[in-house]
């Protein structure tokens, strides 16, 4: 039988693709070497630089057409994959820039014409193939074995041993079944509803039923949906991130009214408005005007009362139902102080505090805490931590004591006791803390009770001392009666930035849980000081996640990964509670976000179990000098808004500004390996984590802000909390892909899921009319968690 052969080196086209293929090679090569050249100086693993000499070997020999560069190809791509594996323990997507785009180019070899000029393409004279073809297809189906069992032999993140829960007992939620009053639910934030019409049996044949269109977007101001409706009797209610105030059929969606506020919106850049907050005034008469109100705040410091029917403003709340929320509170300008989140309403008093914007200046406005009178909006008493003790309002052309810690997260009340809890956050600035007073390190970053009559100070409890890394607690405080030695006490769970969880007795502060002091890293910043110990809670778990480590880094190929890892030995870090340094990159982790941020946590009271997400990315920060941020123009206000990869912050009337920067590599993904979110439960009883798992899927993110589509299950990052049923559910969006899920509480299987028309990035809540239940989220997205944007409130049911 004759033989025909053809070799490869007279097809001038496949001379040329052979070619740029070796090109391609060479600055895979020269990438890997240049980085892991680094990287071995740094201290680094010597894979990098090691895998660009065997891909520049290979290159080279491929530009010349010999057969030998396909083995040498191979035989590096064998050794990445043991490498990998190692380095790893397996886990799949820590693997994946590891050996993904290897394995795809060492594919790329099987290609006759890319494989080298000396091999040849051979037929007998009736077409069969010959032992060269043979050869290289047995290759082809080695390769292909080895990578499917390679990931077959892959995990994902480990998921948690469950542990047996407690039988659901009576229900214990304070309020009505089929309304949801607060914007936790209760006055306590648990967001747990004793509704269980949709049960873990039936939740997959969940439908949407309506949708409603906010109708907000605001031209050229970055905002954040994240309000959760309120609903009492046949109404939800909520607020828009300019303030706009709606009334919606909670059975058809339909709009019944809207209260369009019109904030003066000169200099503000960023909108948010979590919530609104409802009140039965028992001192007007049952059917006339405003006997229920709905009070808001806006974002140009106004309080407003509404009548509940109409959404006319009450007449007799504040001037014509405004209430002025400026005075006496040294604000600089328009953009300086409002408030964000919703409003508790105890024993008749409208109690919250403010947002003031991060990383600006000295000389900002006052932290204070203040109350009015919910039926009239007159003035009820204000909490100033520089005047602890004075609790009237300041003189005319006076002020409360200025940048003392504000408290703009969610607040929570017990009606019994008469306490009102609020989270605070930092003195400004963030990052800069020499300027600092005794009276501001006393109660920033803390959680602390107020008398709700008096705004007297009962107790306070500190999360972070002298806090330098914008860890104000985000978190609305959960008031819940927990389980310890047989009985059951009184207690606040307290999320933070940290990823800590504090138990703490709400009637003292004292801690329920073991909380120890442990020693940290310490600053090296002239003028700065850091507290030698931090706290820590060690009774409960917690959602920090584990120090980062040079394995650890992350990215879509070899060398964004390889960038990362370099970049990771280039910065300081000495693990939780590194202090910012200046002009050398610090890495902070967890993040500004958290751990956990204003999501919070929801607790399944009948159950004891306690449902938390916690994000997990890192960010890169230092101090500026003075004279270089001013050279560079930076001032209060012309950076980034807090929060956007790269920001600024002037931190004026201190001698440093701040750069902030989300850990990122060159494509724009974290740099520290997924997951980086996750849901978790906890089961109260014993202490231990029952469950975590990845919250939310690749398809709505990628490299350079584009989408991937691929449905794995990967744990983006995320914004928004759960909400929990007595019959065993647990909703939540919150995640990156725009899906709503459902989970089993006891076990965390997910049962159920829907995409949205944006970002589920809201606490989502739920309600009954008629006997239907219903499940309500807002889906605007999130610019913090990378989500798709929009305005629509979508409500799901049993068909």
């Amino acid at each position: 039988m004759e033989r025909t052969s053809k070799d490869v080196r007279s097809n001038p086209i496949g001379t040329f693709a052979r070619r740029v293929f070796a090109v391609f090679l060479l600055i895979v090569a020269a990438s890997l070497c240049w980085l892991g050249g680094q990287l071995v100086l740094l201290g680094g693993s010597a894979y990098y630089i090691l895998a660009g000499i065997m891909v520049l070997v290979s290159g080279v020999a491929l530009w010349k057409g010999r057969r030998s560069a396909a083995l040498i190809y191979w035989v590096f791509l064998a050794i990445t994959w043991m490498w990998a594996l190692w380095e790893t323990d397996g886990d799949t997507w820590a693997m994946t820039p590891r050996v993904a785009g290897p394995t795809v180019i060492g594919l790329l070899f099987l290609i006759p014409f890319l494989a080298g000029r000396r091999m040849s393409v051979q037929q007998d004279d009736e077409g069969g193939v010959n032992r060269h073809g043979l050869r290289r297809a047995s290759i082809a189906a080695l390769l292909v074995v080895s990578t499917l069992v390679g990931v077959a032999a892959l995990r994902t993140t480990p998921v948690f041993a469950q542990l047996t829960v407690a039988t659901p007992t009576a229900s214990v939620s304070p309020v009505s079944a089929d309304d949801w009053p607060e914007w936790g639910n209760d006055k306590g934030g648990q967001r747990f509803s004793a509704l269980k019409q949709i049960t873990p049996q039936n939740v997959g044949r969940l439908k949407k039923v309506w949708e409603f269109h906010a109708d907000y977007n605001p031209a050229g101001i970055r905002g954040q949906f994240e309000a959760t409706p309120l609903k009492i009797r046949d109404s939800l209610f909520l607020c828009t991130p300019d303030n706009d105030i709606i009334a919606v059929d909670a059975v058809t969606g339909k709009e019944r009214w809207r209260f369009r506020s019109k904030p003066d919106m000169t200099q503000i850049t960023f909108l948010t408005c979590r919530g609104v907050a409802y009140y039965h005034d028992t001192k007007v008469a049952a059917g006339q005007s405003c006997a229920d109100k709905i009070i808001a705040t806006t974002i140009d410091a106004r309080l407003v009362g509404l009548d509940f029917n109409t959404g006319q403003l009450c007449p007799e709340f504040g001037t014509k139902g405004i209430v002025d929320l400026k005075k006496g509170m040294g604000i600089p300008a328009p953009a300086y102080y409002y408030v964000t989140s919703a409003p508790a309403i105890i024993r008749d008093r409208i109690v919250f505090g403010g947002f003031v914007p991060d990383n600006q200046r000295v000389g900002g406005p006052s932290g204070a805490i203040r109350a009015f009178n919910a039926h009239d909006g007159s003035f009820a008493w204000a909490f100033d931590a520089g005047k602890p003790d004075m609790h009237g309002e300041p003189a005319e052309g006076q002020s409360y004591t200025k940048d003392t810690p504000n408290s703009w997260a969610p607040i929570s009340a017990d009606e019994q006791l008469g306490l009102v809890y609020l989270p605070t956050g930092n003195s400004t600035t963030d990052w800069y803390g020499g300027q600092r007073r005794p009276f501001d390190d006393r109660i920033s970053s803390s959680v602390v009770a107020l008398d709700a009559k008096t705004g007297a100070l009962r107790w306070s409890f500190q999360t972070t001392h002298h806090d330098l890394w914008d860890y104000d607690v985000p978190s609305q405080p959960t008031l819940v009666d927990f389980p310890i030695g047989g009985q059951r006490v009184p207690a606040l769970i307290q999320p933070t930035k940290r990823g800590q969880l504090f138990v703490l007795d709400r009637r003292t502060g004292k801690p329920l849980m073991p909380v120890e002091e442990r020693q940290v890293p310490q600053t090296t910043v002239p003028g700065e000081k850091t507290s030698p110990t931090q706290p820590f809670s060690v009774g409960m778990p917690n959602f920090a996640g584990p120090n980062l480590t040079e394995k650890m880094m992350w990215g879509l190929t070899p060398i964004d990964q390889a960038w990362c890892r370099v970049e990771f030995k280039k910065s300081i870090y000495q693990g939780l509670m590194t202090p910012v340094s200046i002009e050398k990159p610090t890495l902070i982790y967890p993040g500004y976000n958290g751990g956990n941020d204003w999501g919070s946590i929801a607790v399944d009271s009948a159950r004891d179990i306690l449902i938390g997400p916690s994000l997990h990315v890192a960010i890169r920060t230092y101090l500026m000098p003075r004279k270089d941020a001013d050279k560079l123009g930076v001032r209060p206000m012309s950076g980034v808004v807090h929060g956007d990869p790269g920001g600024l912050g002037a931190q004026a009337g201190t001698p440093y500004a701040v750069s902030i920067k989300v850990f990122l590599s060159p494509l724009g993904v974290p740099c520290q390996q997924p997951p980086w979110g996750l849901l978790n439960a906890i089961d109260l009883k014993t202490r231990k984590l029952i469950w975590s798992h990845p919250l939310g899927s690749a398809a709505d993110s990628g490299p350079l802000g584009y989408r991937s589509h691929l449905p794995f299950t990967i744990g983006t990052p995320n914004a928004g909390g759960a909400l929990v049923t007595k019959s065993g559910l647990t909703f939540i969006g919150a995640s990156q892909d725009s899906v709503f899920h459902a989970f089993d509480t006891a076990t965390g299987t997910l049962l159920w899921n829907d995409k949205l028309p944006a970002g589920g990035n809201a606490n989502p809540m739920t309600y009954a009319v008629n006997g239907k239940q219903y499940v309500v989220i807002v889906a605007g997205g999130h610019a913090l968690a990378g989500s798709k944007t929009g305005d629509s409130i979508v409500a799901y049911a049993l068909p």
